[in-house]
């Protein structure tokens, strides 16, 4: 069997770099979302009210549910945690 090395879990996972840039940038954000509303000490149903989404919806972004996300959905609740989305371009390795 051969062996192969991955840069990324998600290089490892999907079928092209491009998606697996698509799903870091996703992770990220939802971890990053995920500390913001942990910082805050509120029920779910209180921190889904602050960021304008049902507490359903609020529990898949808690549970990394990663597929029930776009990468534009993230970004604005991100915003609507009181986060700042940045890009970090570079030429590719």
């Amino acid at each position: 069997m051969k062996r192969e090395s991955f840069s990324s879990v998600w290089d490892a996972l999907e079928r092209n770099s491009a998606e697996a840039a698509n799903m870091s940038m996703r992770s990220s954000l939802m971890i990053a979302i995920e500390q913001q509303v942990k910082s805050w000490k509120l029920t779910q149903v209180e921190a889904a009210q602050r960021l304008g989404l049902t507490q359903p919806r609020l529990n898949d972004l808690l549970r990394g549910r990663i597929t029930h996300f776009s990468l534009d959905t993230l970004i604005n609740i991100a915003r609507d945690a009181g986060l700042t989305v940045r890009l970090d371009i570079s030429q590719a390795a």
